[in-house]
C-alpha cells in the first residue's frame, strides 16, 4: 500500500498549523493512515475513505461487519461513521435503533483500547423526530410511549451517553447532528416551504451549549453537522464562536454525488470560508450509480433496492424519475468511453472535489466484501484525476437536468 511521502506530510502540517491555530499533523499518526488529512481545520487525522456502517444489523450481521471493519483497517482506513438511528431502512422487519452502534461497540471491545484509540469514531444524534423509537432507546429501559426526538440540552446529553454505552467507549471523536431540530428541506427535498416552519424549534445555541459541556467532560472531541443548509452552517459558526468552541466545529455530512450536486454552490463557499470539510453520503446514490440496476443487468437478491424497493425512492430504480435514470445511463456511457466502471467514475468525481480532497473524507458502505473491495480499490494512495474533457462531459449531463433525483 502506498502511504504519504514526507513532503506531503510537511505540506499537511503547514496547512494545519495555518488553520484556526490547530496543531500540526502528527507524522506518526499520518504514516499509518491512507490519504491522511486533517478533518476541517482540526488536528483530527482521518483517512481519505471513511467506512459507512448503516447496513450493520440489517443487511450485515456482526460477523460480516467485523470482516468489513478488519478489511478497512488493513487498507489504512481509520475513520468509521455510524449513528444512533442505524441501521437502515427503518422499515426492515429486524430494524432496531442502536443495533449498528452495538456491533461496532463489540468490535471495539474485541480489539482493545489501544487499537480503538487509533480509530476515529463518528456518530450522529437525530434531529426533530416525533414519536421517536430512536429517542426511546436513549434510556435503559427504553422510554414508553415513544418520546419526541429533539436537540434540547437533555436530549443531546442522553443521546451521547447512550451512544457511548452501545459503542463501549469513553468518547466519540466526532459527534454530528444528523439533521436539524428546525424545519429544513432534507433527504432530497429542494424547496423551502414556509408553512412547514416549526415555531418552537430548539435554538442552535442550546444544542451547541450541550455539546460544549460534553466536550469539557471528555465525552466528545469534535462537532459535525449533517443535512444542513448554508444558513445553518453560518448560525452554527456564530453559536460556537460565542461559546468559545469554534475550533471544535469541523465537518458537515450532506448528500453529494453525480446525481445530487447541491453542495457545489453556497454551501461549498461557506464551508471553504469556515474550514469545514465535507463527508459526502450516498456518493453512489444508494447503489444506483454503480450501474447494476440498469436495463439488462441483474442485481443480486441481496441488493438494497431489490430487498427494499421503497427505500430511498428518489434513487430506487422502480420509482426514480426518468431524468434520474437517463442521467445514470449517460454517466455509464461516459465511464465506458473513459475505460472506467460506473462506480470508478462516481468515486473519482467526488474524490476530486476540493471540499472533500482538502479536508473531508468520502464515506463508503457495502453489503458484501466484493463490493467493499471494489469501492476501496481507488483509495490506494494514488491521486484521483479527471481530465478537462471528462469533467466537461460530466458537466454536460448535469446541465441537462441539474440534481434530477431531488424533488420540490
Amino acid at each position: 500500500m502506498k502511504f504519504l511521502t514526507s513532503a506531503t506530510l510537511i505540506l499537511l502540517s503547514f496547512q494545519q498549523a495555518s488553520s484556526l491555530s490547530s496543531p500540526a499533523v502528527d507524522a506518526s499518526v499520518a504514516s499509518k493512515v491512507n490519504g491522511a488529512r486533517g478533518l476541517g481545520g482540526s488536528d483530527l487525522i482521518v483517512s481519505e475513505a471513511c467506512l459507512g456502517t448503516m447496513t450493520f444489523g440489517v443487511q450485515n450481521n456482526q460477523e460480516e461487519a467485523f470482516e468489513q471493519l478488519d478489511y478497512a483497517r488493513s487498507q489504512g482506513v481509520n475513520f468509521i461513521d455510524t449513528a444512533e438511528l442505524y441501521p437502515v431502512p427503518l422499515t426492515a422487519p429486524d430494524w432496531r435503533a442502536g443495533a449498528t452502534e452495538e456491533i461496532i461497540g463489540n468490535y471495539l471491545h474485541k480489539i482493545g483500547k489501544a487499537q480503538r484509540d487509533e480509530l476515529v469514531i463518528a456518530s450522529k444524534i437525530c434531529g426533530y423526530f416525533p414519536n421517536s423509537p430512536v429517542a426511546s432507546v436513549r434510556t435503559v429501559p427504553p422510554t414508553e410511549p415513544f418520546p419526541e426526538g429533539r436537540l434540547d440540552e437533555k436530549s443531546v446529553k442522553l443521546a451521547c451517553d447512550a451512544s457511548l454505552r452501545r459503542l463501549q467507549t469513553d468518547h466519540v471523536d466526532l459527534m454530528q447532528l444528523h439533521w436539524p431540530d428546525r424545519y429544513i428541506p432534507v433527504f432530497g427535498q429542494s424547496e423551502f416551504k414556509h408553512d412547514n416552519i416549526r415555531p418552537n424549534s430548539i435554538a442552535i445555541e442550546e444544542t451547541a451549549s450541550a455539546l460544549k459541556d460534553l466536550i469539557e467532560e471528555g465525552k466528545i472531541r469534535y462537532i459535525g453537522l449533517s443535512n444542513e443548509s448554508t444558513f445553518g452552517v453560518c448560525e452554527w459558526v456564530k453559536a460556537t464562536e460565542k461559546l468559545g468552541i469554534r475550533d471544535r466545529l469541523v465537518s458537515i455530512q450532506n448528500s453529494y454525488s453525480l446525481l445530487d450536486r447541491r453542495f457545489d454552490g453556497e454551501l461549498a463557499e461557506a464551508c471553504s470560508h469556515y474550514n469545514i470539510g465535507l463527508l459526502p453520503w450516498s456518493i453512489l446514490a444508494g447503489g444506483l450509480l454503480s450501474g447494476k440496476y440498469r436495463k439488462g443487468e441483474t442485481p443480486s437478491s441481496k441488493s438494497r433496492f431489490v430487498k427494499y424497493p421503497e427505500y430511498m425512492s428518489r434513487w430506487s430504480p422502480s420509482t426514480a424519475s426518468p431524468y434520474t435514470l437517463n442521467a445514470v445511463d449517460e454517466y455509464a456511457e461516459i465511464a465506458e468511453k473513459a475505460g472506467m466502471s460506473s462506480t470508478e467514475l462516481a468515486i473519482a468525481f467526488t474524490r476530486t472535489r476540493r471540499f472533500i480532497s482538502d479536508n473531508g473524507s468520502t464515506i463508503l458502505g457495502a453489503t458484501t466484501m466484493e463490493q467493499l473491495k471494489e469501492l476501496f480499490a481507488p483509495f490506494d494512495g494514488s491521486d484521483a484525476k479527471l481530465d478537462d474533457d471528462l469533467l466537461q462531459a460530466i458537466n454536460n449531463v448535469h446541465m441537462k437536468c441539474r440534481d434530477p433525483s431531488c424533488s420540490l
